[in-house]
């Protein structure tokens, strides 16, 4: 027999949860499986290709979208028995790139489809940038679909993959499309095994996978690696969990893992509390909350109680912890408490030791052990005061304004015309009714009315003159105070305690309906103030947002203050503020040094006009705000200080979020740099060295053995000096030219050139170096004029055949074509080499880059492709690598414009 799930009869499903149930019962979309992989290898497509088969044999219609078996023997046999939507093509920049049909595979509507590699980027002119985005479509119309992604490729996961692994990933997928999947498969591999199959060829191609063992691939990274797969598929699957409990009004713990809840309030243990269920969560590696049940008393506390508890709530906040207050529904506390905590599947409650006196704990009872009895299968820890009397919030250092309320007596003679008005309603209903009894009811309402619109006091006032009227003018003898009889003794009596009784509750009532649209409205100005922060990109715009949200919410002036080269500097204000005087610069110097509010209304530098701030994050501290107002005496009120507090830390955040993205630019800036100049040092040291150290040598020989040598070895020996000189000279030309470029130094010097004219001076220049190959030139006739800089162009094409000729063999051919194509004149540079490989058929126009064969990287600097892509594209033109179709080798391929008047000309000449 099946136990079925233990519900709580006064508990009801969260509305959310079960709208969310409702949402993926009822939507028409597709459903979304994810298969998650520490690392390439371990199998996911794989075991997607495995539960399709098992899907297709229960009759499920499934097609093949895209999955790419990278060569697995295994993998590709999988795809058997399965029917594949053919690939589209897609031409970018001369290359031919296979992509996922995906109108084919909407017009085809399987039921299942399966979509390799999740987060993939598309080619340029594809109808979504990203894979992800395909997946979407497919989902919305109905289609069920299958994919697969390694979890470095999560969004929030990638600086953390990045810390591990060393290498920045640059395919990603947003943490929403992960969270949506409707199931999450996790394909789990040991390191050891893993390693394995890598060295078997399993994964990648011998050399490839040699570079990726001595990189990526280290146990210990792929130890992280898993770590962070199985924690976020346990997070996943853990909100999955909790979410069906909600839905349907299970009573926790399920212990599937572990959730912690500390109880907090204004007591100054608190915070040690919090403290102590930060180490017990970091031990446990479990989520925690820190949770304030706001009662009738909450309303009472003094501010300074309210201000320690909430810099606890944001101490539990800054601790990465989540910090909440609820407001009472039970009659006891415990009871809100165990609610909560089995409504969110917690299965430790952390509280402190009552310190209360035991006539106390008598009389209104103990919430320690109301906790420890109804627990149930919720572990309790209470802990004693003595190991959290060493972590008290630190006490405020800035004097808060009291909260005054002026004197109105609108409201109190309100009152009085209201009970006034009653008075007249009684006189009219007793004749009509008889008796007292209704007069009562009467005065009733009106001490609630008052109660509901004018507050407490004001309804006490309404409770006495009530019962004043109801004795003068109704309880015999009338207009007199005296009562005679015993009976209508008591019914006064318990007249005037029920008036005061309902003026009171009613009053309470309106004051908790005052302070929950108060703070509805703050929440709701925070919330906006957060979108608008997570809305902007630049700092100035983030400060002046925090400085403008701040003076709207506490009608003060602002100005924020953040370091610039170590000094602290005036960024933004609301008014416009550029400087400060001296002793307010002296203040919140002092806050900023000591990490302490300084300045009008603190304890140090109080002489100021401004109140200093600091603003921090979970780094440290990033800034100071300043406020002041027209006013004398301290500014803000603890509601005031409360809100600035909460204002100042999502400006903090947004600061800190800009900065940075700042550094992270900065750092990727750095580490370009870093790469160039090695690579620069690196080509140097080796492009230099060679050509000096032919012409040190035969230049030598020709010194030191002059009088043996013979007229053909000395004629050798000099044509090897002006060899090595030309190639140290032309390697010195390349390197002034990059700069150039890059410094945007170059400008076309342009005029109308013959092409092939331009070519001839380019084999010219380069025979030497195209003395060991032929040499085959097919041009087609009557090619149009270009507006060519002459000397640009022929450098473009020297780099060109200096590159053919160092990658293709002795006694080949390098052909040079040239064709019209509508309106741009074609060339290409052909090789009979070993070609590029199509990985590298873009970056081997990136600077310093090399293309290696074999074990044997070609002599060179890396920049000739580079420098000709800059000139020809200075010139308008375009250039391109690829591979020749009908044998082995390599071709370049230049695109020029032709001038609008030359192709008019040809146009109107046929």
């Amino acid at each position: 027999m099946v136990q079925q799930p233990r519900r709580d009869p006064e508990t009801r499903p969260s509305p959310e949860a079960l709208l969310e149930a409702a949402r993926r019962e009822n939507s028409e979309a597709g459903r979304l499986k994810i298969f998650v992989g520490a690392a390439p290898g371990v199998g996911k497509t794989y075991e997607m290709l495995q539960s399709a088969h098992a899907r297709q044999k229960a009759g499920v219609d499934v097609v093949v979208g895209i999955v790419e078996t990278h060569g697995r023997v295994e993998t590709e046999a999988l795809l058997h028995g399965l029917e594949v939507i053919p690939r589209k093509r897609v031409t970018y920049r001369d290359q031919t790139i296979e992509e996922m049909d995906l109108d084919a595979l909407i017009a085809r509507r399987p039921r299942l489809a399966l979509v390799d590699e999740l987060a993939h980027t598309n080619a340029p002119g594809s109808r979504h940038p990203k894979r992800y985005l395909d997946v979407e479509e497919l989902l919305s119309r109905g289609i069920d679909v299958y994919t697969a992604v390694n979890i470095q490729h999560i969004e929030s996961l990638n600086d953390v993959v990045a810390q591990i692994t060393h290498v920045r990933v640059r395919e990603t997928v947003p943490d929403s499309v992960f969270d949506r999947a409707d199931a999450i498969e996790l394909i789990d591999l040991t390191p050891d095994d893993l390693i394995q199959r890598l060295k078997e060829g399993k994964v990648y191609v011998p050399k490839q996978a040699e570079r990726a063992l001595e990189h990526y691939f280290s146990p210990g990274n792929l130890t992280a690696l898993r770590e962070l797969a199985l924690r976020r598929t346990a997070e996943r699957v853990d909100e999955q969990l909790l979410n069906h409990m909600q839905a349907n009004a299970i009573a926790g713990p399920w212990a599937a893992g572990e959730r912690i809840l500390v109880c907090i309030s204004e007591d100054p243990r608190s915070a040690g509390l919090v403290r102590y269920t930060k180490r017990l969560a970091d031990r446990l590696h479990a989520p925690w909350t820190a949770l304030s049940i706001e009662t009738r008393r909450s309303l009472r506390l003094s501010d300074e109680d309210r201000d320690r508890l909430a810099d606890t709530l944001r101490l539990a906040e800054s601790l990465g912890g989540e910090a909440l207050t609820i407001p009472a529904i039970g009659r006891r506390i415990a009871d809100d408490v165990i609610g909560f905590a089995q409504t969110n599947n917690v299965t430790q409650i952390i509280i402190g030791k009552s310190m209360r006196s035991w006539w106390f704990e008598l009389t209104r009872g103990s919430v320690v052990h109301d906790l420890v009895r109804r627990a149930g299968n919720i572990s309790v820890n209470v802990i004693a005061g003595e190991e959290l009397a060493a972590d008290p919030v630190p006490k405020k250092t800035v004097r808060t304004a009291e909260r005054r309320e002026p004197f109105q007596p609108r409201p109190y003679l309100m009152s009085l015309l209201i009970v006034a008005a009653g008075l007249v309603a009684a006189a009219f209903v007793q004749p009509l009714f008889g008796g007292i009894e209704n007069v009562d009811l009467v005065f009733l309402t009106a001490v609630v009315a008052v109660a509901v619109r004018y507050g407490l006091w004001p309804s006490i006032l309404a409770s006495i003159a009530s019962s004043l009227c109801y004795n003068f003018f109704f309880m015999p003898p009338i207009y007199t105070f005296t009562i005679t009889d015993p009976n209508n003794v008591v019914a006064f009596f318990f007249f005037m305690l029920i008036a005061i009784l309902v003026s009171n509750v009613a009053a309470r009532v309106r004051s908790q309906a005052d302070t929950a649209i108060g703070r509805i409205r703050t929440t709701e100005l925070l919330y906006a103030f957060s979108r608008k922060l997570a809305g902007t990109g630049t700092l100035d715009d983030v400060l002046w947002a925090t400085a403008y949200q701040t003076a709207l919410m506490l009608k003060v002036r602002v100005v924020l203050l953040l370091p610039e080269k170590g000094v602290l500097t005036v960024k933004a204000g609301y008014p416009p503020e550029d400087q400060l005087d001296q002793a307010d610069l002296a203040a919140a110097n002092w806050a900023w040094g000591n990490d302490r509010p300084a300045g009008r209304g603190s304890d140090t530098l109080p002489g100021a006009r401004r109140l200093f701030l600091p603003m921090r994050t979970g780094r440290g501290l990033i800034g100071v705000i300043g406020i002041d107002d027209d006013k004398s005496g301290p500014l803000l009120t603890p509601d005031d200080r409360r809100l600035l507090d909460a204002l100042v830390d999502q400006g903090a955040l947004a600061i800190e979020r800009v900065l940075l993205v700042e550094d992270m630019d900065r750092v990727k800036r750095n580490v370009e740099s870093d790469r160039l100049r090695s690579a620069l040092l690196t080509s140097i040291s080796h492009d230099l060295k060679t050509p000096l150290a032919s012409v040190l040598g035969s230049a030598s020989t020709m010194r030191d053995l002059s009088g043996a040598l013979s007229e053909a070895e000395k004629r050798d020996l000099l044509a090897t000096v002006i060899d090595e000189s030309e190639r140290l000279n032309r390697f010195i030309a390349n390197l002034l030219d990059m700069t150039k470029l890059e410094s945007g130094a170059i400008k076309p010097n342009a005029a109308r050139l013959d092409v092939s004219e331009v070519i001839g001076s380019a084999l010219r220049r380069a025979s030497k170096i195209l003395a060991h190959h032929r040499i085959s030139l097919e041009l087609e006739a009557d090619l149009p004029m270009l507006e060519l800089d002459a000397v640009l162009f022929e450098q473009a094409l020297f780099n060109l055949l200096d590159n053919a000729a160092k990658y293709a063999p002795p006694e080949t051919t390098i052909s040079i074509r040239g064709w019209r194509e509508q309106r741009s004149v074609t060339l290409q540079i052909l090789d009979e080499g070993e070609g590029i490989p199509r990985s590298e058929l873009e970056s081997v126009f990136d600077k310093f880059y090399r293309a290696q064969k074999g074990d044997h990287v070609r002599p060179g600097t890396g920049l000739g492709l580079a420098i000709s892509r800059g000139f020809v594209e200075a010139m308008g033109g375009t250039i391109s690598a690829d591979n020749r179709n009908d044998r082995s080798g390599a071709v370049l391929t230049i695109r020029l414009p032709i001038p609008p008047s030359a192709a008019n000309a040809l146009d109107t000449a046929a």
